[in-house]
């Protein structure tokens, strides 16, 4: 069995945050492989189901992000997972908006929800790593992570979360090259149409250059084109 976890914080007020963007990854999963409905357990809530023949729990900890670790890590105890069948979404801020990258162990990169779970588990977890833009100035981290995503934002949330279902059974697989390349190709903005490039405009045949003009003849040429006609 694969655990997934989504990262984030419960309640409405935080359910269109930035940093609820593992929350949002974690429902598109359940409602495009047709899971089970969430229920309350592990200090948070469940579902279950199959992504491409692999069986798959999915994780909602409800323990707030910076305590996300005891959540996850009662689960991985009480059914015996490995750390290295559990799969983390979460956001990234070290990554534009949009893209994403999948990373097996390493540091938590100052996000208090890795944090966690690196303390409960150890760190040879995959993280799926959600990229959200960075607000420019550490000090601005905080409330924008806590900040609904804008309206614009929704032209690539959408699209990504929609990727990431439709190529999660590659991840579930093991293949993560595959899962990466996979997502990109569906979120690349579409080539142009021929139809939309400006037409070309009517190549125009140059003129030729007129011909030079033969001089007359001079005096001396018509006298000896005379006297040729007579000896004719």
């Amino acid at each position: 069995m694969l655990l997934v976890v989504g990262l984030g914080n419960p309640g409405t007020e935080y359910a269109r945050n930035r940093h609820n963007i593992g929350f949002m990854a974690a429902d598109e999963l359940v409602r495009r492989h047709s899971f089970g409905p969430w229920r309350a357990k592990f200090q948070g809530e469940v579902a279950e189901g199959v992504i491409g023949g692999d069986k798959v729990l999915l994780l909602k900890p409800h323990t707030y992000m910076n305590l996300s670790g005891q959540s996850v890590g009662q689960a991985a105890r009480f059914l015996k997972i490995p750390v290295e069948d559990v799969v983390v979404l979460h956001d990234e801020l070290d990554l534009p908006p949009g893209r994403l990258r999948v990373k097996r162990g390493g540091g938590a990169g100052g996000h208090n929800g890795l944090k966690s779970i690196d303390q409960h588990l150890g760190q040879n977890y995959r993280r799926v790593r959600l990229g959200i833009g960075h607000p420019g100035d550490k000090d601005r981290v905080a409330g924008y992570v806590l900040h609904d995503f804008a309206k614009a934002d929704q032209a690539w949330i959408e699209p990504l979360l929609d990727a990431v279902a439709d190529a999660f059974p590659m991840l579930a697989k093991g293949d993560d090259s595959g899962f990466m390349s996979r997502v990109a190709t569906l979120t690349a903005p579409p080539k142009p149409s021929k139809k939309g490039r400006p037409a070309e405009a009517p190549k125009v045949a140059k003129p030729e250059a007129p011909r030079a003009e033969e001089p007359p003849p001079t005096l001396a040429e018509k006298l000896k084109a005379a006297l040729e006609r007579k000896k004719d």
